[in-house]
């Protein structure tokens, strides 16, 4: 049954599972979506790292390779990606410690972001930032 109602009711399935798990009725928990919805909710903040580190170094790289563009707002959404990343790691300090590959896998989809905005094509292959740089707010490239 608990199968059928976290495929047919999310919503119901969670709420069920709270209550059997606050009252001790562990012999009726479904541990095996359970423990799968777990490892989605960390693959979740891990997306969610990987995508917050794409669109802050888009626009580094729209920053520093359209100067005359330059805007307020590209300012704020650098700063308002950065003040995301550092509750982001705040709140999940395991994230911390592969960021260096997490820039290397994102960059290249970056990049690709910011010749879409931009129509240019010069962007290079590999990051040209260093992980304190781009999570420095004093950091502006060029």
């Amino acid at each position: 049954m608990n199968s059928a109602t976290h495929d047919n009711d999310f919503y119901a399935w969670t709420q069920e599972q709270a209550h059997l798990l606050k009252t001790g009725q562990l012999h009726q928990i479904d541990w095996q979506n359970i423990a799968e919805e777990i490892e989605d909710m960390g693959r979740s903040e891990k997306r969610q790292l990987e995508s917050r580190l794409e669109v802050l170094i888009m626009h580094l790289l729209k920053w520093q390779f359209q100067p005359n563009l330059r805007s307020r707002r590209w300012q704020l959404t650098i700063k308002e990606q950065r003040l995301r990343l550092e509750k982001l790691l705040q709140e999940n300090p395991s994230l911390q410690s592969n960021l260096c590959e997490v820039i290397e896998k994102v960059y290249p989809l970056a990049a690709l972001s910011a010749e879409r905005e931009t129509g240019l094509s010069l962007f290079p292959e590999t990051c040209l930032y260093n992980l304190t740089e781009i999570l420095s707010s004093e950091f502006f490239p060029g």
